[in-house]
């Protein structure tokens, strides 16, 4: 009986952890290039008695992962507005290392550095700071990431791809550290930088909230009945306890 309990207490912290989730994919809703959180769980088997065949399973606490499907496109007519087509990022460099991220609003400062939305730089494909020149005009980026000034090549976006679902840490809600090493794209077919647009958040709120309510019913009706098998225990002890007096 009391192996209920437990599947009941296993199950309520998977599902606190997908309502952590959901919250968090909620409140970024309007982040430019956040992807959202996903949480997978498995199944564990535990044996329950002698009986090699008596098994009980429990839920473990779940993986994250992202949601790869891209966010929409929105047109800025900015020209240091960039989105990503395809399953690539840009790289940026932060006090935490190198940071992929799907933010491509960024901004030229006093020296003509190429920096993002929070004033990291941006890195071309060989990981270096990119650097433009202030009165070379408006840059235009082709397809490639390639940057022209007064069609002069001045540089290139580099575009990174990552094994996310090796693991990841977030990073200024937009940006992931991944586990596995970026690696520079280098066959582009797949992938291209579009100016003047930036990805908005992959995030679709009524799919959020639908499993925001599937999520807090379950956890209810998984309360209900962990209270249901705890009064049965109660009674049990009391039947026993009365029979033997």
């Amino acid at each position: 009986m009391q192996s209920g309990l437990y599947v009941g207490i296993s199950s309520q912290i998977a599902l606190e952890r997908r309502l952590n989730t959901i919250a968090d994919n909620m409140a970024n809703m309007n982040t430019v290039g956040f992807r959202a959180t996903e949480v997978k769980f498995d199944e564990v088997l535990s044996k329950t008695s002698n009986d090699i065949n008596a098994k009980v399973a429990f839920v473990t606490q779940g993986n994250d992962y992202l949601a790869t499907r891209s966010g929409e496109l929105q047109q800025t007519g900015n020209p240091l507005d960039f989105a990503v087509k395809g399953d690539a990022w840009f790289a940026i460099d932060t006090p935490a290392g190198q940071v992929l991220t799907r933010d491509g609003r960024f901004t030229l400062d006093a020296n003509g550095m190429l920096r993002s939305s929070r004033g990291f730089s941006v890195l071309d494909a060989g990981g270096a700071p990119i650097q433009l020149n202030r009165e070379g005009g408006p840059p235009t980026v082709s397809a490639d990431g390639t940057i022209r000034q007064n069609d002069v090549i001045v540089g290139q976006l580099g575009l990174y791809t990552a094994d996310i679902s090796q693991g990841f840490n977030r990073y200024d809600n937009e940006g992931v550290i991944p586990v596995d090493n970026p690696q520079p794209v280098v066959d582009a077919f797949n992938t291209s930088v579009v100016q003047g647009y930036v990805e908005q958040s992959n995030v679709n709120g009524i799919r959020e909230m639908t499993q925001l309510i599937q999520v807090n019913r379950a956890f209810e009706g998984m309360s209900s009945l962990m209270r249901d098998s705890e009064s049965a225990m109660d009674d049990a002890i009391r039947v026993l306890g009365g029979s033997n007096s």
